[in-house]
């Protein structure tokens, strides 16, 4: 299956060629590092470019300060990864294995000449993003999560941390290794998110995590935008890379994870150009990816509350009372999973009822059985997926036939795993456990039927995320934007108010697959462009009016 990126231990250091040397030069300035010295802290922001000229580098073990890899870096090999291209923080100590003469770049200067010498772009985010695969998986970073398994809050940093698909380590309070017993004891025993020894997070969050390592943003440093972006599902990022293709200065605000919904499926496997399939956080992850090196940003956990109109524009409230201004909005807010009406299904969630199926949430179905509900593809792949973790999994449905919900693929894998029983005609009806899910109580045609299993996915339903409009734009009887003729507008993807667009599951009428919402998200931005272009004209005319006396 397809990831992030290439295989870093397959890989040959690449040196640059003389002239794109030289141009690094023009605009960086050398720096020599005492052997012994650290060149990269823990926290410390990427904000430039770090070339080795002569001297080597190692990787340096956040905790204890001792070598994990001499000589990691030498001349003519560079330092960092994709966190640079938002000027995230390194997660990763380096020190001089030897007296090290660097090149250092400023970030600003890097990425313009990234953006003009394609080559050279292209090398460098080949490197950067295989070395963030290699850090998923080897799990190497000075991030630490201790106690997911027992703590709900501290559950939901991990998960944020998972799928937005930043390295971390994890640790549970029960496990004996000497690492673990180490930093349980460093945090006495409770549950919380360290990346050092002098750095500890009380009472995490994501927003608390996402502000450590550089992913939110200060609203206060952002000046008007040509496009916000509301939804980092597959509509919004594929939006973000076209609108910062087209110079467009944008920004993408998520309030979970990059990827959305589609973020949540193990695997994807009849997304064209991925024969062997791709998790859907990897997909938009390559997505983003593009969008941040043609100059789009992104910040979350960020919700936007409220829209208003302004003279030129837009504001969007956020959930702390902070606001940010663009031209134009595109809302790509998707849908969610619909909470059930079961008693104490809030109180569980986290504590055995999620709503995703991903690396982080199948660590809890080891040794039980899982259920899953619902019909669609995501219920089928996260069925698929979870079998290979859990005792067993039982896939709830209520009609009695899945071939017009779901792909027939899925499907008949489905029906022909040993490990997976479809339960046609059932439907969920009560829950079972105090502080953690105990089993699942299910009504099916021959009766109740109870199933011990500790771990519940909810993927049904498809409620709009909307309320955030304040009433701007026409919906549905559902709740889903109205778009195009619906809205009595020429635009395909124009709502009912000028300036606002719509694309993707949010959007009345659209086919709910990644691809559909791929295509929307990149032909809106032509349309989104003429509308940009026809107010500045338009802004432009009136201001010369006014000069004249006209107005």
């Amino acid at each position: 299956m397809e990831t992030i990126g290439d295989d870093l231990r397959a890989m040959s250091p690449q040196p640059f060629v003389p002239e794109y040397l030289e141009a690094m030069r023009q605009v960086g300035q050398e720096r020599l590092y005492q052997a012994g010295e650290i060149i990269t802290p823990v926290g410390q922001r990427m904000d430039r470019f770090l070339l080795v000229l002569d001297g080597r580098v190692d990787i340096v073990h956040p905790f204890t300060g001792e070598t994990l890899i001499a000589g990691a870096m030498s001349s003519g090999q560079f330092l960092g990864e994709l966190n640079f291209l938002n000027a995230g923080t390194n997660t990763t100590p380096i020190r001089a294995g030897a007296d090290t003469l660097m090149l250092e770049v400023p970030r600003t200067e890097m990425l313009e000449l990234m953006a003009r010498i394609p080559e050279l772009g292209d090398h460098i985010i080949t490197v950067f993003a295989a070395r963030r695969r290699r850090l998923l998986e080897d799990k190497r970073s000075a991030v630490t999560v201790i106690g997911a398994d027992r703590d709900p809050a501290v559950q939901r940093v991990a998960v944020f941390l998972s799928r937005n698909r930043i390295p971390f380590q994890n640790y549970d309070l029960d496990e004996k290794s000497e690492t673990a017993i180490a930093l349980c004891e460093l945090v006495r025993h409770r549950p919380s998110v360290v990346t050092d020894m002098g750095t500890r997070i009380e009472n995490p969050t994501p927003r608390k995590v996402a502000a450590l390592l550089g992913l939110d943003l200060e609203t206060t440093e952002v000046e008007q935008l040509d496009l916000l972006i509301v939804g980092g599902g597959p509509a919004g990022v594929a939006a973000a890379v076209y609108a910062g293709s087209e110079g467009l200065k944008a920004l993408v605000i998520e309030d979970t994870a990059i990827g959305g919904q589609a973020g949540t499926s193990s695997r994807i496997e009849n997304y064209m150009g991925f024969p062997s399939g791709i998790s859907g956080a990897d997909l938009v992850f390559r997505g983003q990816i593009q969008a941040m090196k043609f100059g789009t940003r992104f910040a979350m956990p960020r919700r936007v509350q409220s829209l208003s109109r302004i003279e030129d524009g837009f504001c969007a409230t956020l959930e702390d009372g902070s606001t940010l201004c663009a031209r134009a909005v595109l809302v790509a807010t998707g849908v969610q999973y619909r909470r059930l009406p079961i008693d104490r299904l809030e109180a569980l969630e986290g504590a055995g009822v999620y709503y995703a199926a991903t690396e982080m949430e199948a660590r809890f179905c080891r040794n039980t059985e899982a259920v899953v509900i619902g019909g669609g593809n995501s219920a089928g792949q996260a069925a698929m997926f979870l079998s290979r973790h859990a005792l067993h999994v039982h896939l709830l449905v209520r009609g009695h036939d899945l071939s017009a919900t779901m792909s027939d693929y899925l499907r008949r894998r489905l029906e022909a795993d040993p490990a997976i029983t479809i339960r046609y005609g059932s439907q969920l009806c009560a829950l079972e456990g105090d502080e953690q899910l105990e089993a699942v109580i299910c009504a099916e045609p021959t009766g109740q039927v109870r199933l011990g299993a500790k771990a519940l996915f909810i993927m049904i339903g498809a409620a709009p995320n909307t309320d955030w409009l304040s009433g701007l734009v026409e919906l549905d009887e559902k709740g889903f934007v109205r778009t195009g003729p619906e809205a009595g507008v020429a635009s395909s993807y124009e709502t009912t108010h000028p300036g606002i667009f719509a694309v993707g599951d949010v959007r009345s009428g659209s086919v709910k697959r990644v691809a559909s919402a791929v295509g929307e998200g990149s032909v809106v931005v032509s349309a989104i462009w003429s509308y940009l272009d026809a107010q500045l004209d338009r802004g432009q005319a009136l201001s010369s009016a006014t000069r004249t006396g006209v107005v």
